[in-house]
């Protein structure tokens, strides 16, 4: 296929590692199962949890680990099919780490046989290390300059050194947005798998208008490859690939080893395209996961016990109002899914008179 061009190759240059991914992934998962129920590497719930959880107990967890191997099939097939790139590994390492991170975690909760893993400050201070060596390797390794993107109004700001807490804060934040999403079968898979499919059309869309009205990038001699954009189409492969044994009723969960690779996976990949702050936007549903635990713990502590929601994170808060489990996942999927939409067509809209 050679380099890629965009106009030509585009949907085969993400549909094969797409495809990759699901296959290496769904044959993975159905091993896995089998495998970590023998050595009882199973979940153990929360006693806080709604009570209809708790006839969960038992199903195996670690299935992140099948994603992880889609996301190496799908990476490694993109340097063969599209072109070699050292971001696209750096992005990966990145990701598998924090993968190993919620390894950690998960082993020692199936050793201790409850909810609890690692210290939160435990795994706080790891992802930030994880977080300052991908600023370093942004700004130093790969030279991608020291500015932001602002969407949507196309300008280009550099925040200099400001760019090393910007990037530490976005990777830790949607890692744990991801964690803390993960909470229903199918809910993680469904919409990391939604925000990815869409991600690389934002990632040529964005920076290619992005690239045009701002000369600055050109100085700053920021790469444009579609490459960096394309742990994406892993991503999405991996996680629909995984969705056939983790929809309703579950029979395998991803764990922290999943949740925390597949948000390192989407923060680190939308940084070194440059849309990162499209994030936000795309991924609304692991922004208000994230603030309705912030908003709970807040209110328990400042209001003398009183609670905002019956439950946090979110999901829980629906499942207790008596919304079925099936339901607030497909529900939550839409809103990603009509988020992507929009943005989407607001970037064709926009990138039409440049790019044409």
């Amino acid at each position: 296929m050679g380099n890629l061009n965009p106009e030509v190759d585009f949907a085969l240059s993400v549909g094969i590692p797409v495809a990759v991914s699901f296959v290496v992934t769904a044959v993975v998962t159905a091993i896995l199962i089998p495998i970590l129920k023998r050595i009882k590497s199973t979940q153990a719930i929360y006693e806080l949890a709604p009570e209809k959880h708790q006839v969960k107990s038992g199903t195996p967890t670690m299935g992140g680990l099948a994603i992880l191997c889609g996301l190496i099939a799908g990476c490694v097939t993109t340097m063969f099919t599209v072109r070699f790139s050292g971001n696209l590994i750096f992005i990966l390492s990145i990701t598998l780490l924090f993968g190993a991170l919620g390894m950690l975690d998960d082993l020692r909760k199936v050793t201790k046989k409850q909810n609890l893993g690692l210290r939160a400050r435990q795994k706080l201070l790891l992802q930030i290390i994880l977080g300052v060596a991908c600023a370093f390797y942004f700004v130093v390794s790969a030279d991608m300059g020291t500015f932001i993107i602002i969407p949507f109004i196309w300008k280009a700001i550099n925040i200099g050194w400001w760019i090393f807490p910007y990037i530490i804060f976005i990777v830790v934040a949607m890692t744990n947005a991801v964690n803390l999403t993960d909470g229903l079968d199918g809910l993680a898979s469904g919409t990391s798998f939604t925000v990815a499919i869409f991600f690389p059309v934002f990632s040529l869309l964005g920076f290619g208008i992005a690239f045009i009205k701002n000369e600055a990038l050109e100085v700053e001699n920021i790469t444009r490859a579609m490459t960096d954009a394309m742990i994406y189409p892993a991503i999405a492969g991996a996680c629909i690939g995984f969705l056939i044994f983790n929809r309703y009723p579950a029979k395998i969960f991803m764990g922290d080893t999943g949740s925390l690779a597949l948000g390192a996976g989407l923060s680190v990949g939308a940084i070194f395209t440059h849309m990162e702050l499209l994030l936000p936007i795309v991924g609304l549903i692991f922004v208000i996961e994230a603030l309705s635990v912030v908003i709970q713990v807040a209110s328990y502590k400042l209001r003398k016990g009183k609670r905002v929601f019956k439950m946090a994170p979110l999901h829980h808060h629906f499942e207790l109002s008596g919304w079925h489990e099936k339901k607030i996942v497909k529900v939550f999927v839409s809103v990603t899914l009509i988020m992507c939409a929009i943005c989407t067509a607001v970037l064709i809209l926009q990138g039409g008179p440049v790019t044409g």
